[in-house]
């Protein structure tokens, strides 16, 4: 779960804290220079190939405030400099595992609209549960299509993310035709080969019941794809 900055004050030593006092001042200096340039636009302080102090801060983060802390003081950075997509993006493409997991952790605090789905698809294609965790939090469950997360939820499944991660899971799966049905074939398989089915699906197979006196909404028509496999 990710500090407030309160909590953070009153966990970290002094010096991280003066650290993360000069972090913070130096991503709220860059947001209000991007504000006043597109305001009135003149030259960049920073080119193509120059990263904004901030974002190097980023990724110092876990040295200076402790691995504990590092979500938290990544997640408030992004916040303070208003993030940009770009910005977004070349932190999380650029990052490690724990840099990305806090871009995720994030992405549904920042001024960003749908334009970062590519990023939380992107994780949902990796093995790493600590992504595929971060990726379904309230961006995914604001923004992703219904046929995306729908196989956000497998995906859960496959790699034994505890469905408990997904944000919103009992709202979005409530009355999900299709949803119930790729459950029930999932756990048709698992029957089959002999296999347990995990009571994380069928948790998530009985939020798909229609809420009590509301007539089911048919399947939503999703694109021709391969549902995803264990190894996927």
């Amino acid at each position: 779960m990710l500090k407030s900055r309160k909590e953070l004050d009153a966990e970290l030593g002094g010096a991280a804290r003066a650290w993360l006092d000069e972090a913070l001042a130096e991503a709220a200096h860059d947001a209000a220079r991007t504000e006043a340039t597109h305001d009135a636009p003149g030259p960049e302080a920073t080119g193509p190939c120059t990263s904004p102090p901030w974002e190097l801060r980023y990724a110092a983060a876990g040295r200076h405030c402790g691995l504990e802390h590092a979500d938290s003081v990544r997640s408030l950075l992004l916040v303070e400099a208003r993030a940009s997509l770009p910005s977004v993006t070349r932190l999380y493409e650029q990052g490690t595992a724990a840099e990305r997991r806090a871009v995720l952790l994030t992405l549904h605090r920042l001024d960003l609209g749908d334009t970062a789905v590519p990023i939380v698809e992107d994780a949902l294609r990796a093995n790493d549960t600590r992504l595929v965790s971060a990726a379904v939090g309230p961006y995914a469950a604001d923004h992703l299509d219904p046929h995306a997360w729908r196989h956000a939820v497998l995906k859960c499944l496959f790699t034994e993310v505890p469905v408990a991660a997904v944000a919103r899971l009992s709202h979005r799966a409530r009355g999900d035709a299709e949803l119930a049905r790729m459950l029930g074939d999932l756990a048709a398989e698992r029957t089959a080969a002999g296999r347990t089915v995990p009571e994380d699906l069928r948790t998530v197979l009985a939020l798909t019941a229609p809420a009590e006196g509301a007539q089911q909404a048919p399947p939503t028509a999703a694109p021709a794809a391969p549902a995803p496999t264990e190894e996927s």
